[in-house]
C-alpha cells in the first residue's frame, strides 16, 4: 500500500481544516495505506520563513513529503487564496517535489464563494510542483464540527462527497503498478 502524507496548512490550532486532514487520513488508513499528518503551523518559524532547508525540523518536513507515494493537501481559504502558511512551506520544496505523486487538495471556508480558490489558487501551485492533481474537495466551515468524544462530524452530503473524492484518490494508489511508476 502506499505512504500517504496530509499536510494541514492552517496556522489555527484549532482547525477545522486540520479536522478534515486528519478525517482523510484516517479514512486512507482504514484503505490499508500508511498516512501521516504534518501540521505546518508546528514547524518553527524562523527556519520556514527564511527557508532554512537545514534545520532539522524543516529537512524532516521535506524528506517526508520526498517520501511520501501521495498527498493530501489541506488548507483554509482566506480573502480568495489557501493560507500564507501553506505557500511559505510549498515556495521551500524543491521545484519538482510532487512530480508523479498523486495529490488531494482539500479546502475549507466560510462562503461558498470561496470555492473556486481550488482551482485558481491551489490547483497551478501543485501543478507547478509536478502533482497529478486529483479532484479536491471544498468544505464549508459551518458543515465540519466535532463529537463530544472529539471525533470529526461532517454535514452529511459532505460525508459522502468527501468519501467519493477520498475513494477516487485511493484507488489508484492500490495498485504496485502506480507504486512503481511513481
Amino acid at each position: 500500500m502506499a505512504t500517504v502524507l496530509a499536510l494541514s496548512g492552517s496556522p489555527s490550532p484549532t482547525s477545522r481544516t486540520a479536522l478534515l486532514a486528519e478525517h482523510t487520513a484516517a479514512s486512507l488508513r482504514a484503505r490499508g495505506h500508511h498516512t501521516h499528518v504534518l501540521a505546518l503551523r508546528d514547524l518553527p518559524a524562523a527556519p520556514l520563513l527564511t527557508a532554512d532547508t537545514h534545520h532539522a525540523s524543516i529537512a524532516r518536513a521535506v524528506s517526508l513529503v520526498a517520501e511520501a507515494d501521495a498527498l493530501v493537501v489541506a488548507t483554509p481559504i482566506y480573502k480568495a487564496a489557501y493560507s500564507g502558511l501553506l505557500k511559505t512551506f510549498l515556495d521551500l520544496l524543491p521545484q519538482h517535489a510532487f512530480t508523479g505523486k498523486p495529490v488531494l487538495p482539500l479546502a475549507t471556508g466560510g462562503s461558498p464563494a470561496h470555492i473556486l480558490a481550488l482551482d485558481y489558487a491551489l490547483r497551478p501551485v501543485l501543478t507547478a510542483l509536478g502533482a497529478q492533481v486529483t479532484q479536491g474537495r471544498f468544505v464549508l466551515d459551518r458543515h465540519i464540527t466535532t463529537t463530544p468524544e472529539g471525533a470529526i462530524a461532517l454535514d452529511h452530503d459532505d460525508e459522502l462527497k468527501l468519501a467519493r473524492a477520498i475513494g477516487q484518490f485511493a484507488h489508484p494508489l492500490a495498485s504496485p503498478m502506480h507504486l512503481a511508476a511513481a
